[in-house]
């Protein structure tokens, strides 16, 4: 019996994010609207991964990540890579960075803090500590682990 090897389909112009931990390509998908340029969309789920065993890929075709854009996939997938597709070719790797501060990513769990209720955006400042990625409000200034904090 030959081997057979499976994978996603090139495409020619685009960004693909690879090295997602498994599962959390959904996650990424809904936060940051990767539907809504109407262009199409591949996701793989649950990939062999030499590095993590398994891993989710997304690749969109005609849109190119910035980096202030991709840097916010960190906060989900910090060991991702956002490569830049141009003619079927990676013309640029982006290995992420934690952004200094967030914006309406993420809803402050406090019940008392003041961007529940009021007509401002969540904002919070994003702090690397014991391994862990922490999330401090600047409305509350309530720290809380990234785990803890729930999506917008």
């Amino acid at each position: 019996m030959s081997m057979q090897k499976l994978s996603v389909e090139a495409i020619k112009d685009g960004t693909v994010i690879d090295h997602i931990p498994a599962g959390l390509a959904l996650a990424i998908l809904r936060q940051f609207k990767l539907l809504h340029y109407g262009n199409a969309v591949t996701v793989g789920f649950n990939l062999p991964s030499g590095r993590h065993g398994q891993k989710d890929i997304i690749k969109i075709t005609g849109v190119q990540m910035d980096d202030h854009t991709a840097n916010r996939l960190a906060l989900f997938a910090p060991e991702a890579t956002v490569n830049v597709i141009e003619q079927f070719e990676v013309v640029r790797k982006m290995h992420l960075k934690l952004p200094d501060t967030i914006s309406e990513v993420f809803r402050c769990p406090n019940p008392n803090c003041a961007s529940h209720g009021e007509p401002v955006k969540s904002r919070f400042y994003v702090r690397q500590g014991s391994g862990q990625t922490k999330l401090k409000c600047h409305y509350c200034e309530k720290t809380y682990a990234r785990e803890s904090v729930a999506e917008a």
